[in-house]
């Protein structure tokens, strides 16, 4: 008869080669390059000129993206 001991043995190896698996499935993946807007890159540099780290830099980087984006808005109106 087999005991729980060999049970527990049994799935904690079936658990243990099933997550090598799903990682390896992943390792596999191309890492495809992240592109950047002329705007991100242009409020990324005004957040490091002025020392911003946190969630200063991310609310400032927020901030400057959208009013990019409305004075772009507001050019191709005119």
């Amino acid at each position: 008869m087999i005991s729980m001991k060999m049970v527990a043995a049994a799935a904690a190896a079936m658990m243990v080669v099933g997550s090598g698996v799903a990682l390896a499935k992943d390792a596999n993946k191309p890492v495809t390059p992240v592109v950047h807007s002329p705007d991100s890159i242009q409020c990324s540099k005004e957040a490091d000129a002025k020392g911003l780290h946190g969630k200063e830099r991310k609310k400032f980087r927020a901030h400057c993206k959208h009013e990019m984006k409305k004075q772009r808005h507001m050019e191709k109106k005119s």
